[in-house]
C-alpha cells in the first residue's frame, strides 16, 4: 500500500504525471517532447515536465518540432494545458545547455526537478513520476554520491517516511518482466553479493508489487540460479544448493509459488515465459539480455517504494542528441506504464 504520509484526497489515476527533465545535454528533452507530440496517438494520460522551458523550446528547434509550451505553476494546471500544450513547471534556472555536451553546472536543474517531483507526489499532487536519463558521471562531480535514480529516490522517500526505505529495480518488456538480485556489481564480485536475506527481501518485494501494483492475485515468480545449469546437482556450483534453493524453500512453505533455481538459459523462451508472471536473475546481464532482446523499448520500474516511479530503459545517447534520432517509445511506454501502476494502487487504497 502507499505510505499514509501521501495525501490521497485525489485518485491518484485523476492526477497528472510528473516527468523530470533528466541530463538536458542528453535525449531526455527530445523524447519528451516527442512522447507529448504522441500523445494523442498513444493515448498518454497527463503529464508535465520540471525543468527549464528554455531548455525544452531549444530541443524542439534543434530536432525541427514546432512545441507549443505552457509555463504552468502548479500541477493542478496540467490538465486543461495538456491537450493543446505540454505543460511545463519551470525551475528558474538560467543555463546553457549543448547537445551531446553535460555539465555539472546542470546538477541543480536535474536533481531539483526529481526532489520537487517527489514532493508532488507525498503532496497529493501528482499520480507518479517518470524521469528521463540522467549522466551519472556529471552528477558525481557535482558532489551527487548516490549510485542512480533508484538509491536517491529511496533516500527521499525515506525523508518523507522514516521507514527506511528499500527499493528493487524491474525491467519490464512487452512479454517478461525481469528483476535483477545483484545490479550494478562486477561479475567477479556476484557470487558472495548472493545471500538469502538477499534473495528473500527481493522476492517478499516482488511478489508484493507484482500484486498491488499488476493485479496479479496469485503471482508466479521464476528464479534463475548462478552457474551453468543451475549449478548440474553442485558439479558447476554450490550457490543453488548452499543459499538459492534452501531461500527459496522457505518462501515456498509460506504460499509463494516460486520455482527453481532453472538454468537462466532454458528460462526466456515463449513457452518457458508463459509459466511465470516475473523472473528473478541473478545479476545484471543474465537479467537484461533477455528483456532488452525480446522488446528494446521497455521500461524501468523502481518497485517497494511508496511513490509511482518508471523510466525509460536506455541511458542518454549524448552521441545522438539534438540530431532528431531517438526513439521515444520508451519514453511513451513508461508513462502508460506509471498511469497504469496508479491505477491499481488507486484500486487497492
Amino acid at each position: 500500500m502507499p505510505s499514509s504520509t501521501i495525501n490521497n484526497s485525489l485518485p491518484q489515476d485523476a492526477l497528472p504525471l510528473a516527468v523530470s527533465l533528466g541530463e538536458p545535454a542528453g535525449i531526455g528533452p527530445e523524447i519528451i517532447i516527442k512522447a507529448w507530440a504522441e500523445r494523442q496517438t498513444h493515448q498518454l494520460p497527463p503529464f508535465f515536465v520540471i525543468g527549464a522551458a528554455a531548455i525544452l523550446q531549444q530541443a524542439a528547434l534543434d530536432i525541427g518540432i514546432t512545441l507549443p509550451l505552457r509555463v504552468i505553476t502548479s500541477p493542478d494546471q496540467c490538465t486543461a494545458a495538456f491537450d493543446s500544450a505540454l505543460p511545463v513547471l519551470d525551475m528558474g534556472l538560467s543555463l546553457s545547455v549543448t547537445s551531446g555536451k553535460p555539465s555539472a553546472e546542470t546538477a541543480p536543474l536535474v536533481l531539483g526537478a526529481i526532489e520537487q517531483a517527489t514532493q508532488f507526489i507525498f503532496d497529493g499532487k501528482a499520480a507518479g513520476l517518470v524521469t528521463a536519463p540522467i549522466q551519472k558521471s556529471v552528477l558525481y562531480d557535482a558532489g551527487f554520491d548516490f549510485p542512480g535514480h533508484t538509491e536517491y529516490l529511496a533516500k527521499l522517500c525515506d525523508d518523507h517516511t522514516g521507514k527506511g526505505e528499500t527499493s528493487v529495480m524491474m525491467l519490464m518488456g512487452k512479454d517478461l518482466r525481469v528483476v535483477p538480485l545483484t545490479v550494478h556489481t562486477a561479475l567477479k564480485d556476484v557470487p558472495a553479493s548472493i545471500t538469502a536475506d538477499l534473495i528473500t527481501d527481493t522476492l517478499i518485494c516482488l511478489h508484493h508489487a507484482l500484486k498491488q501494483d499488476f493485479g496479479l492475485s496469485a503471482p508466479r515468480i521464476a528464479v534463475a540460479g548462478l552457474n551453468p545449469h543451475a549449478g548440474e546437482d553442485g558439479a558447476m556450483g554450490q550457490e543453488e544448493q548452499t543459499v538459492i534453493a534452501p531461500a527459496l524453500d522457505k518462501l515456498r512453505a509460506q504460499g509463494m509459488d516460486i520455482s527453481g533455481p532453472l538454468p537462466a538459459d532454458t528460462m526466456f523462451h515463449d513457452a518457458a515465459r508463459a509459466r511465470y508472471d516475473a523472473a528473478l536473475c541473478m545479476y545484471h546481464d543474465q537479467a537484461l539480455i533477455p528483456v532488452k532482446t525480446l522488446d528494446f523499448d521497455g521500461v524501468n520500474i523502481t518497485l517497494g517504494l511508496p511513490i509511482v516511479r518508471t523510466s525509460p530503459d536506455h541511458g542518454t545517447a549524448l552521441n545522438i542528441a539534438g540530431q532528431n534520432k531517438a526513439s521515444p517509445m520508451s519514453m511513451i511506454n513508461a508513462l502508460k506504464c506509471a498511469a497504469e501502476i496508479a491505477r491499481h494502487r488507486t484500486q487497492k487504497v
